[in-house]
């Protein structure tokens, strides 16, 4: 059981500016790729930063065909590795407070770009897939347990889990694990417990 990584859901074609790049260029760019925001790279095509429609908007730069991406944008640029998970890419975009992170391979150059659009891919997954990724890494080969003794039923991403776990103790286990697949957006506890069934002494 994995996460996905940025390189498997990054835009690999990602559109770059030079700082030298004038204001009205930059607003082309955004209207004619249908993006909001560019990275801004050196001559290496290492990225210095990022302009986003909300840096053109800014009092500073309306109206001005003067300002150049160096002077707009946003710096040091944010940025993530291919290899990332998602969940990675996802908490340093909360924590930055930004809405695309410049991806950058092992000679911190430019190879991709991952937007907050590219993160709600994941909760777009088919269900069958959620469930086939939860019968066969969860329950089977992280946990062990024999998907005869549990039913798994995934709608709309909501996973419902019934059936018997023999081990108390895994139950906690079982629900934090799907919860972390990719899609799944809540889990429903119908298990019962092996020993539900013991009979009293």
């Amino acid at each position: 059981m994995r996460h996905r990584s940025v390189a498997e859901l990054m835009t690999p074609t990602a559109v770059s500016v030079v700082p030298g790049t004038p204001f009205k260029e930059i607003a082309r760019l955004l209207d004619e790729f249908d993006i909001t925001a560019v990275c801004v790279v050196d001559e290496e095509n290492r990225p210095l930063g990022v302009v986003s429609e909300a840096d053109l908007v800014r009092p500073r730069a309306v109206g001005s065909g003067l300002h150049t991406a160096g002077a707009l944008m946003s710096s040091p640029a944010v940025v993530a590795r291919p290899e990332w998970s998602v969940v990675r890419a996802a908490r340093v975009m909360d924590r930055s407070r930004v809405k695309r992170l410049p991806v950058v391979g092992d000679d911190g150059r430019l190879v991709g770009v991952l937007s907050r659009s590219d993160l709600i891919q994941l909760f777009l997954r088919r269900d069958r897939a959620i469930q086939e990724e939860i019968v066969e890494d969860v329950v089977t080969r992280t946990l062990g347990l024999s998907p005869s003794d549990l039913s798994v039923a995934v709608e709309d991403g909501r996973v419902t889990l019934s059936g018997t776990v023999r081990r108390p103790g895994l139950v906690p286990v079982l629900l934090r694990l799907c919860n972390s697949v990719d899609g799944v957006v809540g889990v429903v506890d119908r298990l019962s417990h092996g020993d539900d069934a013991a009979p009293a002494m």
